[in-house]
């Protein structure tokens, strides 16, 4: 579905990834691991159009796409739900998911749509006409990822959806992402989460100083010396 092609990537005059290829499957949980400053969420910022790769070339769906404007993106079938979710605070929850299904397909099954959004998140419905601003930090995550879903992606993009949370808030939204998964939607991950990561990870890939430095199967990398030893503290 997602091929990533020898992309390098600038922040100005940074250079903050080299040389990076990696793909994901349709149906899959793939996920890009690596310490804080690693160029993880470069890499999905280049992928959703935010920022333009210097080199290389992103194909989704049979077609280059790295020269593509962000919202023909979401059209396409791309959704990214960012880092610090980046919701309208003064805008309701129902805003909020209206603001992910503005054309097409998303705009016409709108309604459809949010009431799987409220089946995976009863509490986004108990408090759908509350401003956004004034949910707890668990509950924006979740209205974040509803929101994301709203544009009916077959792509979805996670920038460390557990960052904050609870330890049980955290189980929630992994449980949920894997439902995203059942459900037909392919999902990208970052996350510092590394152990809960790569146990629902079809595939993962580590990402150091900007480059890929190990991939292989979620369960393969959980159970590798080197995962455990730098990112699980065993």
């Amino acid at each position: 579905m997602l091929e990533i092609g020898h992309i390098d990537v600038f922040y100005g005059d940074v250079q903050v990834i080299w040389d990076v290829s990696f793909c994901v499957k349709r149906g899959e949980i793939a996920a890009l691991i690596g310490a804080n400053g690693a160029g993880k969420s470069a890499i999905l910022k280049t992928i959703s159009g935010i920022v333009r790769s210097a080199a290389g070339k992103i194909v989704f769906n049979g077609k280059e796409i790295q020269n593509v404007e962000p919202y023909r993106l979401c059209e396409a079938g791309i959704s990214h739900v960012p880092e610090a979710r980046r919701l309208f605070a003064e805008m309701t929850v129902n805003d909020n998911l209206d603001m992910g299904s503005l054309k097409g397909n998303a705009k016409k099954d709108r309604e459809q749509t949010k009431a799987m959004v409220f089946d995976l998140f009863p509490r986004l419905k108990e408090r759908r006409n509350q401003l956004t601003g004034t949910l707890s930090g668990g509950e924006q995550q979740m209205a974040a990822i509803g929101r994301g879903l709203m544009s009916k992606p077959s792509l979805i993009m996670f920038d460390e959806p557990s960052l904050g949370l609870a330890p049980i808030l955290v189980r929630e939204i992994f449980s949920v992402i894997t439902k995203i998964r059942e459900e037909g939607t392919t999902v990208l991950i970052i996350e510092q989460n590394v152990k809960q990561t790569l146990a629902i990870a079809d595939r993962a890939y580590v990402l150091a100083n900007g480059k890929i430095v190990m991939e292989g199967t979620g369960k393969s990398l959980l159970n590798d010396e080197y995962i455990k030893t730098a990112y699980l503290g065993v």
